[in-house]
């Protein structure tokens, strides 16, 4: 089929390029300039697993968004819906709330429709882009001419892995009002994958989408709050590992294996923020019981477990890691960032303290530290900083590879929340909520 899509970023590109593999024609059209450059040059400035074979045989032509419509048969919607940074959860929990910006998906949408009322054909054109339950009724469909047969089909992806994702889904997802383009949509699929495909109205695909992540976020934060409990209890026998291996093995009724695992809070580009949002939508729909504030509200107090944790050790501060999980230089949503800046805070409440000691010519040390600590991650910065080689806790916020026989310094303090990290002569290894091994602590 000739494919076309409307927004080829971080998600758009890759899909487009998955599609392409499989034999289909894809053009595309981007507003950013640099997205043509990519795919000329053959380079990503982010990390994608086989984005970089696909592009060197790509033939994916970027072209205008008229020429895009003419051409294909079913339109992709690859269009951001960004979130503040502050309610990305590499910040406090902010008080307020806030929906998505769905400034760029209307005006893609307003533009499509505009030019194919100048075409006079209809078009298949497929939102994949991330919305609340909803928007598309209220926001979106108002915007469109009877030209656009509009579908809903989010993805299930994790940036990082999008082609190998996108190829593989648990399941198809496809909200839809018009029977003929759910047709044309399902023999484009079974060219892809053989998933189960769940057609529903809009609305319904909307709810399945982002209580999907809300979901995860909540199986993270069930195996966090356990490794707690484990940590706590660790002189009694405890260990998170071996409860979880209980529970993960109860798949019939409660439980799959998945995110079963004590360690860092969920982060990338879908939980965080879409429990941030849902929690809006809480508010305006009177929900009975917002989970999702009651969620992040977990988060964030595993992060300042976690930097009590780590302030509790009169030491230089290190974070290992900066992206949302392993493999990956993306950062948005990081959880690692959180506690960095969680613990930026007694730098900020040190400098205050020592402010108003010289106002009132008191001479007293300040309660916190006035050391910033350090943040390296080998995926997102280039270079290394001296602060590795000398002792300091090191606290491993992204499960890297490179961290688990990392060279730690004699005399330092490791905490690894994920239990991986290898033991080594002259430091001491913390393996939150696990058993440790004899001489690590």
């Amino acid at each position: 089929m000739n494919i076309g899509f409307v927004g080829l970023g971080k998600l758009g590109l890759p899909s487009a390029l998955a599609i392409e593999s499989k034999g289909h024609v894809v053009t595309g059209y981007d507003v950013n300039p640099n997205i043509a450059t990519y795919i000329e040059n053959k380079q990503i400035p982010y990390m994608e697993e086989n984005v970089p074979d696909l592009l060197n045989k790509t033939s994916i032509q970027m072209l205008p968004l008229a020429d895009v419509l003419r051409l294909s048969e079913i339109v992709f919607v690859a269009v951001q819906t960004p979130h503040d940074p502050l309610y990305e959860g590499v910040t406090a929990l902010p008080e307020t709330t806030a929906d998505f910006d769905y400034t760029y998906l209307k005006n893609s949408c307003r533009a499509i429709s505009e030019e194919l009322d100048v075409l006079k054909q209809d078009r298949i054109v497929i939102i994949i882009s991330t919305v609340l339950p909803g928007v598309i009724e209220q926001e979106i469909k108002p915007l469109l001419s009877k030209h656009v047969k509009l579908c809903y089909n989010p993805f299930f992806i994790a940036m990082g892995t999008t082609v190998h994702d996108f190829l593989h889904p648990e399941i198809v997802l496809f909200g839809v009002d018009d029977k003929d383009a759910v047709l044309k949509a399902k023999k484009f699929y079974r060219t892809v994958t053989d998933a189960p495909f769940h057609e529903m109205s809009i609305v319904n695909a909307e709810l399945v989408k982002v209580n999907y992540n809300t979901y995860i976020s909540m199986k993270i934060n069930f195996a966090n709050n356990l490794m707690e409990i484990c940590e706590k209890m660790r002189d009694q026998g405890a260990d998170v590992d071996v409860v979880m291996d209980a529970l993960s093995d109860c798949t019939k009724r409660i439980i799959s294996p998945a995110y079963m695992r004590g360690g860092m809070p969920d982060g990338g580009g879908c939980h965080p923020r879409d429990n941030i949002a849902l929690a809006d939508f809480a508010k305006r729909h009177a929900l009975s019981n917002d989970v999702y504030t009651e969620g992040m509200m977990v988060r964030e107090h595993h992060i300042k477990w976690f930097a009590d944790m780590i302030r509790s050790y009169k030491m230089p501060k290190v974070i290992l890691g900066k992206a949302y999980k392993p493999g990956t230089n993306l950062t948005v949503g990081s959880p690692s960032i959180r506690l960095y800046n969680e613990l930026l805070h007694d730098v900020a409440s040190a400098q205050r303290e020592k402010e108003v000691a010289a106002e009132r010519k008191n001479h007293a040390s300040p309660t916190r530290t006035s050391t910033p600590p350090i943040m390296w991650d080998p995926y997102v910065d280039s270079k290394r900083p001296a602060e590795l080689d000398k002792p300091a806790v090191f606290f491993v916020g992204t499960r890297h590879e490179q961290f688990r026989d990392f060279d730690y310094p004699k005399g330092s303090v490791v905490i690894d929340p994920f239990g991986y990290v290898n033991p080594s002569e002259g430091v001491t290894l913390v393996k939150v909520g696990r058993q440790q091994e004899v001489g690590t602590e």
